[in-house]
């Protein structure tokens, strides 16, 4: 197939090179030169604008992938994709954008017959080798369309041992991506996915700051550990329960840099965190954990511990994320302010 892809930073480059490997041919647009001519140079065709993206689009119906970071610039990338592209026509958010935004904007393109899909992805900087995982939402004929397209950049079946009794279930499942549901559900099952991740890496990090701890001069001297974090973080990849890729991106961590001294301890969160947060309340569903794990991204601003070293060190890891140098608030606008209007 054919595909236009706008935005080529460390997940956009690597969906873009990971779909001309399995033969599809790609549009590139980037608003910095520089990775449009790499691109380039690996068999993609450069665009200098949305519209010589559109116009270089050949193939009908034509499809544009959006790989931009959530709010303003994804708003305004739509709706000028939206007077680009002409009845039939697809657009695919890919990133980590609101829901309810979505619900949104595929109703405003609906008017134009211009047809929306949204796509959570997960993969972060590895997703070129390991393939994405793919939550889709969005109208069903658009979504099977596209097939080809999501079917390059799941991971496939790999090697992962298949779920017992799964019956006749969707087939796309175990290959790495699903049609979650109509349009938004993607992202919501995205988003979900996201606040379970903070979950998950609050548990390790709270973990290994006890463990880091033991040697306290506050203990009992017969108490006190001076335990090995990268050989605990190592064996627990091997046959124990509370394995997971997150474990192995902290134990490669702790091996490179037991003390995790290149670490700030400061941790960022990206807005999803935030918004599942919401949407239990919304539902009245308790989710303690998930709230206490992203309070804990908030106190991390404020004061630093190994643990949220070991944050830092995993949301390297996964997505190449360098903390501090992202907005605080990820609603914010360039000037500051929370850019929660378009949405409340």
């Amino acid at each position: 197939m054919q595909i236009g892809v706008i935005g080529l930073g460390r997940m956009g480059g690597n969906i873009v090179r990971r779909l001309m490997k399995a033969g599809h041919a790609c549009v590139v647009y980037d608003a910095k030169p520089e990775p449009r001519a790499a691109l380039a140079k690996a068999g993609a065709t450069d665009a200098g604008s949305l519209a010589e993206l559109v116009k270089a689009l050949g193939e009908s119906p034509r499809a544009v992938w959006i790989m931009l970071p959530a709010g303003a610039i994804t708003e305004a990338t739509v709706e000028e994709l939206g007077g680009l592209l002409a009845k039939g026509d697809i657009i695919i958010d890919g990133g980590n954008s609101f829901y309810k935004d979505d619900i949104r904007r595929a109703k405003s393109l609906a008017a134009k017959g211009v047809r929306y899909v949204d796509c959570g992805t997960s993969g972060g900087v590895w997703g070129l080798d390991r393939g994405y995982c793919m939550m889709i939402g969005g109208p069903k004929p658009a979504v099977d369309h596209l097939d080809p397209i999501f079917a390059a950049l799941a991971p496939g079946l790999g090697d992962i041992a298949r779920t017992p009794d799964r019956g006749k279930g969707d087939p796309r499942a175990e290959r790495g991506y699903i049609h979650a549901g109509p349009t938004g559900a993607g992202h919501f099952v995205k988003m979900v996915h996201n606040g379970i991740e903070y979950g998950l890496m609050q548990a390790y990090a709270e973990g290994f700051d006890i463990l880091r701890n033991k040697d306290s001069k506050d203990l009992p001297e017969d108490e006190r550990f001076t335990l090995n974090l990268p050989d605990i973080a190592e064996v627990w990849r091997r046959g124990s329960v509370v394995s997971s890729w997150l474990l192995d991106l902290g134990a490669a961590a702790l091996a490179k840099d037991p003390l995790l001294k290149g670490y700030s301890g400061y941790v960022q969160d990206s807005g999803e965190g935030r918004w599942t947060v919401e949407a239990a309340i919304e539902e009245a569903v308790p989710a303690d954990v998930l709230s206490t794990a992203l309070y804990a991204r908030f106190r991390s601003r404020q004061e630093h511990t190994f643990g949220e070293r070991m944050l830092s060190a995993m949301r390297f890891g996964f997505g190449g994320h360098v903390e501090g140098k992202e907005a605080t608030d990820p609603e914010a606008k360039p000037g500051g302010a929370p850019d929660r209007a378009k949405r409340e």
